[in-house]
């Protein structure tokens, strides 16, 4: 077969599969698309690399990844600093001591896990975490990468990755205190 008619069979197999990921990562239809689009664009030019000795998928997973870590590394650059002024006073000295008491759940924070409305909760409040920390939350925790894999990746400091991941953690914890605990 010729370089056109195997990249279209790619693209008729693994598109379903590639745009699922991407979604995934960026959680924006459109800009799944647009990134999956990139990862054929990017498979037809480097073709001739492809040795064949992993699966086509596996190799445009790959693609894939590097081009949702491009897609971050550009939006991290661009996006605002973000504020966490709800938290701290103008001292750096926390506003609300309740972010660091324990949530009363009594042992069942296992039970939490494996209860669906609970994940939905988790997961519409990682939504909410700014884009440029829900990559990195979602790389360390949920793919849990190292966190030099993580840096090198997003090209962030290692100093820098703790923070954001501290951020995200009290961001989620105050969207659940909001959203899930004080309904319970």
């Amino acid at each position: 077969m010729m370089k056109n008619e195997i990249l279209k069979s790619w693209i008729e197999q693994y598109s379903g599969a590639l745009l699922k990921r991407a979604l995934y990562m960026l959680s924006n239809k459109e800009d799944a698309q647009d990134v999956v689009q990139e990862v054929f664009l990017a498979a037809f030019s480097a073709y001739d690399s492809f040795e064949g000795n992993s699966q086509p998928l596996t190799w445009l997973m790959g693609i894939m990844n590097r081009k949702i870590a491009d897609f971050y590394r550009k939006k991290y650059k661009s996006e605002p600093n973000i504020r966490l002024d709800h938290f701290f006073d103008e001292t750096g000295s926390w506003k609300n001591n309740d972010v660091l008491n324990d949530w009363n759940v009594s042992g069942k924070e296992s039970e939490l896990l494996d209860d669906q409305d609970f994940n939905k909760t988790l997961e519409e409040c990682i939504e909410e975490l700014p884009s440029r920390w829900k990559i990195l939350l979602k790389m360390y925790y949920i793919e849990e990468k190292k966190a030099p894999e993580v840096s090198q990746e997003l090209d962030v400091s290692t100093t820098n990755l703790w923070k954001i991941l501290q951020r995200s953690r009290m961001q989620l914890r105050e969207c659940l205190e909001f959203n899930w605990f004080s309904n319970r």
